[in-house]
């Protein structure tokens, strides 16, 4: 979300404060664009609907493909009644320049979420993607980038009812925050993520306007905005180089589904309807994942060394060849001697190209030098030739020989359950005590009867590649990387080589015993060394109150992070109730009942060992409650939260139970705590937390 809104503004003109409609009513005028680009929008998803492909496709194949690209252009044309066409307008001094405004000749620009022309073609509404359109974002007094006034537009259910004027040229107005961009920011949630189109900040349109050439990583405090930051960039990527990465794809990455399904609508809001998301696990989902590992075993198995004891497994697998080759053709034998099988294998170690790669290789190079000895006896063989020989029985014998096809499941399976071969590969690499950590205590017999860990699938994701390279995207975005583990960060990196990334998190808020400690460390392992790391510390969604008593924990989780700040208006409802642990429940239910006489959606947020409890209550006192990623709504407005799964939700007021069972809950104290900084920063507009055990020393009272 934005992070703050600090613009010269007058106050708001809406139907009560502003003219009475008429000609000269410019609330009037400006609903009769509405209504206008409304009209038009709808005439162009006509004019798409209405192409008739019957007479320019060669065959079915291309109708197929063309008529997807009508059908998403039709998707992505839909008028969402709730969602504002356009949220402002630019009134410049000077007519920018064709190339500018998208075709547009004049002084005034409707900015919004997508274009819309009229039936000449001229624009009514500008993308705010188009760079005519970033003057709305970073326009201000000391620089109004050639504005003589930048107009916001207030609604209500979508309909147009106020608007705001901001004149950047007038020495006489006075810096004030805008009143529409608060009200927009702290509007209730009940609902999927919105776009934060209509409120972006400046700093937040630099990282989003970032070139596709390099990779940024967005460490941000609650409430800062970084997870909408990474998805308008996306959005504006695909924009500024959709042709580019059509080809290549995009893909958000977040911890977990619940949280993508929370974030799913924004970019369809936006017109984009093609980004693929996905968690780590979804990634390298090469097995089934049925077993957790302790914590010990799980930091080991993620540990960076862990990449070259597989390289070394893989490897282990090629010898050097004793005997000669010799290939039959015709009445002839050619013989290939052992030393120079072995100058070629050698060499193709040596090049440290993929295993799989060097095993194609290798029968061309030995055919190679079979045709070798027949130009020497006076044969003039071509490529056919070359290719029957690299089909021949013994060449294909003497590569299966010295290298062998490697399996890397069964790799792995082997690894974890080989207690000498481990020994082998981690020498040098992994003590003895490691090497005993991430053993299992009863090999698996096959692949599929083995219960695979989260962790053991990013290994075999890693084998795969030392094995076959993996594809790459165009562009990445990983949110929450603050909690991936170096393999991880390894097995996403694999997925954007020859692309960009963008990378989101906040080193307060990582929850597992691997979480990286600094954002150069994990861009590191991710590939992207060197990147851009951009900090942002103002918000605005928590209430001031909420982060000032949650960043009491920084200096026991994350030292040299800058404290979080909020520029709300609103201080925010803040209450911590004290209690007898006999009325725990009772009193975190009274709690919810509180909150839900508020408007807006609510969040329950226990530790794991209380949710059934918590539950149980809720169904008795007859209060329906959603679980994680459900979509809240007018008649289901409270989610019962695990502490576990409250990581990039939010709500209007959270009911936090029992804090230092959360932090309890975790495998040490430090994760336990950060743990608890993620729950403390999920409210928007209010948080009740409910104790009976003592909290932790650092929210005590100071």
């Amino acid at each position: 979300m934005p992070s703050h809104a600090h613009h010269p503004t007058t106050e708001p003109r809406t139907e009560s404060s502003g003219p009475r409609p008429g000609s000269d009513d410019p609330l009037q005028r400006e609903r009769s664009h509405l209504a206008a680009s409304r009209s038009a929008l709808r005439a162009m998803r006509a004019d798409a609907e209405a192409l008739n492909i019957a007479d320019v496709t060669a065959n079915w194949v291309n109708a197929e493909v063309l008529q997807g690209e009508i059908d998403a252009r039709i998707k992505a044309l839909a008028d969402l009644s709730h969602t504002p066409l356009f949220f402002g307008r630019l009134d410049y001094l000077h007519a920018p320049g064709l190339e500018l405004a998208e075709g547009a000749v004049g002084e005034n620009f409707y900015i919004g979420r997508r274009h819309v022309h009229d039936a000449d073609g001229d624009p009514m509404v500008i993308d705010w993607r188009a760079p005519v359109s970033q003057p709305f974002y970073r326009a201000s007094k000391k620089d109004p980038m050639d504005l003589k006034l930048r107009r916001r537009f207030g609604y209500t259910g979508g309909e147009l009812t106020a608007y705001e004027d901001e004149h950047l040229t007038d020495p006489t107005e006075a810096a004030r925050t805008s009143a529409l961009l608060q009200s927009e920011i702290e509007r209730p949630r009940v609902g999927p993520m919105r776009d934060i189109v209509a409120t972006i900040q400046p700093e937040q349109d630099e990282i989003v306007r970032a070139g596709i050439g390099g990779s940024v990583c967005v460490q941000g405090a609650p409430g800062t905005g970084k997870t909408a930051v990474g998805l308008h960039r996306v959005a504006y990527l695909l924009y500024a180089h959709r042709e580019r990465l059509a080809r290549s794809g995009t893909l958000v990455i977040g911890p977990n589904r619940s949280f993508l399904h929370y974030i799913e609508q924004v970019l369809p809001a936006l017109g984009e309807l093609e980004v693929k998301q996905a968690t780590v696990d979804d990634l390298v989902g090469h097995v089934e994942v049925s077993a957790t590992d302790e914590a010990a075993a799980a930091t080991v198995k993620g540990d960076a060394r862990m990449a070259e004891v597989l390289r070394r497994a893989v490897r282990s697998h090629i010898t050097m060849p004793q005997e000669p080759c010799v290939v039959v053709r015709g009445s002839r034998r050619w013989r290939v001697p052992a030393y120079e099988l072995e100058e070629i294998v050698q060499e193709l170690r040596d090049r440290e190209i993929r295993y799989g790669a060097a095993r194609e290789a290798l029968p061309q190079r030995i055919a190679h030098a079979v045709l070798v000895r027949m130009e020497q006896a006076g044969e003039a063989p071509d490529d056919r030739v070359q290719d029957a020989v690299a089909r021949n029985a013994a060449v294909k014998a003497a590569v299966k020989a010295v290298w062998p096809p490697v399996d890397p499941a069964k790799l792995v399976l082997r690894l974890l359950g080989d207690a000498e071969f481990l020994a082998g590969q981690a020498e040098g690499i992994l003590t003895p005590e490691e090497q005993k950590t991430i053993l299992w205590t009863r090999p698996a017999r096959s692949v599929k009867s083995a219960k695979w860990s989260s962790a053991d699938a990013v290994l075999i994701d890693e084998a795969m590649d030392l094995v076959a390279r993996t594809p790459s995207l165009g562009h990445v975005v990983l949110d929450e990387a603050q909690d991936l583990s170096p393999m991880q960060y390894r097995a996403v990196g694999r997925r954007c080589t020859t692309g960009s990334a963008t990378i989101l998190g906040d080193i307060a808020q990582g929850t597992t015993p691997w979480a990286t400690d600094t954002w150069e460390e994990a861009l590191t392992h991710l590939g992207k060394p060197g990147s851009a790391v951009e900090e942002l510390t103002q918000g605005f969604r928590v209430p001031r109150e909420v982060i000032a008593y949650a960043s009491r924990l920084l200096p026991a989780i994350a030292p040299d992070l800058t404290e979080a700040t909020s520029i709300r208006e609103s201080a925010g409802d803040f209450e911590i109730r004290t209690v007898e642990p006999a009325d725990l429940t009772a009193a975190t239910l009274t709690a919810c009942d509180n909150a839900l006489a508020k408007e807006g959606s609510i969040g329950l947020i226990a530790a794991e060992a209380r949710i059934p409890a918590l539950r149980t209550a809720l169904e008795a006192a007859g209060v329906s409650c959603l679980a994680p990623g459900e979509e809240t709504s007018a008649e289901a407005r409270l989610t019962l939260v695990p502490a576990t799964l409250a990581k990039g939700l939010e709500y209007d007021y959270v009911v936090l139970d029992e804090p230092a069972a959360i932090v309890d809950g975790e495998p040490d104290e430090r994760t336990g705590l950060r743990r608890l900084y993620v729950c403390l920063t999920r409210p928007v507009s209010g948080l009740t937390v409910v104790h009976a055990a003592p909290l932790p020393k650092q929210l005590a009272d100071r």
